[in-house]
């Protein structure tokens, strides 16, 4: 309608059906969106970074055994005994991984562990070749192994040495010299019947290789030993004390973490996976040897650093630390499989730890990059 002076103007009918378009109408969804949907797509492509950094450790392991599947005659290295000579192989190297996971998550090292296995090798089959007690023998092996880790924790703890390094290199020599004096520098025959079964022993319910069977009771010890140490690390309040002390020392202090105890539980229980490793390595072989753990620290370093797990602490898992350890026996079973000098195995072992501590400190790099553009996105 117009006004006296000719202007257009709207009543009140008018007014009214303006408003109810403008209420009905609906929001253009783009507008005022934009954004929110890029950081939505970034935030989802930073996660999918950080997975895949963490499954790297998998699909490397996928990778060699689908090449070495390719690469052996007739395929054999996929062949259900052939698995099952992998999996018992690598049982020992796998719980003392993960008692060096619990020692590297806490920013420590434990040197002697190789050391502690050859002790306790000594130890199970030269009690019971005194005594012809099973039981006795593997009761004062777990003694010994949790003795010298909690000597190992109370050097470093109590003696306040800078850095455990200095500890367990001393333990280290000292467990070696033990071994050699107790079985009188020689390889001990015989083990309890119970040690020879899990350590060397196969399921013959499991279908696969005949009436033998194929699966090794020994992989069943190490998912045991897995779980045990998944409670502790994610379940358990202890596990959040490792982590914490592993991720900032200064920090856990001051929220009242128990230091000085998490310190000593984590070396005593490196020295409980050290015994059952080597009880694992003496049922494969049934004999103990002093030499059985020559070494075997390297490999079980290399096993929780392959895998995933940190030097600086406070990152890794059980998954990283048997992943690692089961690169390493593939890698092992795979060069015997394919004709390569035995004496190769060291040098790549060597090698393989090089590359994995590098790629390690890459690995930081990247994943504090990501973390940073996902918290500044958050």
């Amino acid at each position: 309608m117009k006004d006296k002076r000719g202007r257009d103007v709207l009543d009140d009918e008018s007014v009214t059906r303006v408003a109810a378009d403008v209420a009905v109408a609906e929001p253009d969804p783009e507008i005022g969106r934009g954004p929110d949907t890029a950081n939505d797509r970034s935030s989802r492509a930073i996660k999918g970074v950080l997975l895949a950094l963490k499954a790297g450790p998998l699909f490397i392991l996928a990778l060699m055994m689908l090449f070495l599947w390719a690469a052996t005659e007739g395929h054999v290295f996929m062949t259900f005994g052939n698995i099952g000579n992998v999996l018992e192989q690598s049982a020992g190297v796998c719980i003392i991984a993960l008692g060096q996971l619990l020692v590297i998550l806490t920013r420590g090292i434990d040197l002697s562990i190789g050391s502690v296995v050859s002790l306790c090798c000594v130890m199970v089959t030269v009690v019971y070749r005194d005594t012809n007690s099973a039981w006795l023998a593997i009761g004062i092996t777990l003694l010994t192994g949790l003795s010298v880790g909690l000597v190992n924790g109370l050097l470093l703890v109590w003696g306040r040495l800078p850095h455990p390094f200095i500890a367990t290199l001393a333990t280290l020599s000292i467990c070696a010299g033990l071994a050699l004096y107790i079985a009188g520098g020689s390889t001990v025959l015989g083990s309890p019947p119970i040690v020879h079964l899990l350590g060397g022993g196969r399921i013959p319910g499991i279908p696969g290789a005949g009436n033998i069977g194929w699966f090794p009771y020994a992989t069943l010890v190490v998912i045991v030993f897995a779980v045990v140490c998944a409670v502790i690390l994610h379940k358990l309040v202890w596990g959040r004390w490792i982590y914490a002390v592993g991720g900032s020392p200064e920090a856990a202090v001051r929220t009242g973490v128990p230091m000085n105890g998490t310190l000593i539980s984590v070396y005593v229980m490196s020295g409980l996976s050290g015994a059952i490793g080597g009880m694992l390595f003496v049922g494969a072989a049934n004999a103990g040897s002093p030499f059985t753990g020559q070494g075997m620290e390297l490999s079980a370093i290399a096993a929780v650093i392959i895998g995933g797990g940190s030097f600086l602490g406070g990152r890794g898992g059980v998954l990283n630390a048997l992943t690692g350890a089961l690169i390493l026996g593939v890698m092992h079973n795979g060069l015997n499989l394919l004709g390569l000098d035995p004496n190769f195995q060291y040098i790549a072992v060597g090698v393989v730890v090089l590359v994995a501590v590098e790629l390690d400190v890459l690995r930081a790099l990247v994943e504090n990059r990501f973390r940073s553009m996902q918290a500044r996105l958050a």
